[in-house]
């Protein structure tokens, strides 16, 4: 497996000098955030991202992500058009060698959080959620300063999205889903990308959006619609583990063996109450999520794709991109490292013996 991290381009805080400091680290994840949501993704300026992360001593390990446009979520007339896009897209990423995409299919925005600083007892700060702060609160009518809506799209088109996804059900969503997956896996699969569907973050509805990339019954329907092991999953242990019933490692595990797990978010939250969480540092004692049993079931399953640490606290002072600071991210790196070492000696000694 590879330890990756990600890296938001010449606008992020974090140069890509310091990430080739962080031991253990050898990919980065990143993305073109330059390109209007639809349209194609020039190889040309792939590649120039691809030349730019290895001139650093790194490697162009994955994307994250070619955003899906709304009209194909929506079903609307023009999402082939869309879709021929994102396959030329997908095409260009193979070309070069980046085998790994994630992406996701949330309505309008992804991941979100009530709070982005919530101050901890140590000082440090934390992303945090809580869904009863959400109630009265209808983002079609208000301006808001969540993280993670979709930047390319005006307030007023945003506004006309959400009120279109309030008129869907889920199975709805979960027809035009399979409907993209018909038509970009196979290209996927001819290009040598895997693609990883990312979960719904947080794992639930929200503001009376359906969503559908939930649990462990969405991710057998998922891997189900289309029979390929470039439709896969990016598991990522943060937005699975705000729901208490799901069993990570038992779900882990099983998506491994069928090979539909080519990335992995490690990120570890604690649950506040109902509905609600908070994000922590990555090792298992500060939070909810077992880190040591999910690294032992990669270790075991042979994993060979990509992880990376997800989500840390801002500490010793940082600040910068929410979520996305450098010091506790490192951390992490630094822990699923020493935790990768003494799983693969202690379960697979000869193998890693042959690494060497």
């Amino acid at each position: 497996m590879e330890i990756t991290f990600r890296w938001y381009g010449d606008d992020d805080p974090v140069p890509l000098q310091y990430i080739r400091q962080i031991p253990s680290v050898t990919g980065v994840v990143s993305a073109l955030y330059d390109v209007p949501v639809g349209e194609q993704w020039p190889r040309e300026k792939l590649a120039a991202l691809q030349s730019k992360v290895e001139s650093a001593g790194l490697r162009l390990s994955v994307i994250e992500s070619i955003p899906v446009h709304e009209d194909i979520k929506l079903g609307r007339p023009g999402r082939d058009e869309l879709i021929d896009n994102y396959c030329a897209s997908v095409r260009n990423m193979g070309s070069l060698g980046i085998g790994i995409l994630c992406y996701n299919f949330m309505p309008v925005f992804d991941w979100t959080r009530t709070q982005l600083a919530r101050l901890n007892d140590d000082g440090s700060t934390s992303l945090a959620y809580d869904h009863g702060e959400l109630a009265g609160i209808d983002p079609a009518e208000e301006s808001l300063e969540l993280p993670g809506w979709a930047a390319g799209y005006g307030r007023k088109e945003q506004s006309a999205h959400i009120a279109a996804f309030r008129g869907m059900d889920e199975e709805a969503l979960w027809r035009n889903l399979e409907y993209f997956l018909k038509r970009v896996v196979p290209v996927a699969e001819g290009a040598g990308v895997r693609m990883g569907i990312h979960p719904d973050d947080p794992p639930w509805p929200i503001f009376g959006l359906p969503r559908i990339i939930k649990d462990e019954r969405d991710l057998d329907r998922l891997v189900a619609a289309v029979d390929s092991p470039s439709n896969g999953i990016t598991f990522c242990t943060g937005s699975l583990g705000p729901n208490a019933e799901f069993g990570i490692e038992g779900a882990l595990e099983k998506y491994c063996a069928a090979g539909r797990v080519p990335f992995v978010h490690c990120r570890n939250i604690r649950r506040t109450g109902e509905r609600a969480f908070i994000e922590t540092a990555h090792p298992t004692e500060q939070g909810d999520v077992d880190m040591f049993a999910v690294m032992k079931t990669l270790v075991r399953a042979g994993f060979s794709g990509a992880l990376r640490p997800d989500h840390g606290r801002m500490i010793w002072g940082e600040t910068g991109r929410p979520g996305y600071g450098l010091y506790d991210r490192a951390l992490g790196a630094m822990y699923l490292a020493g935790l990768r070492e003494a799983l693969q000696k202690e379960l697979n000694p000869a193998a890693r013996k042959r690494e060497r």
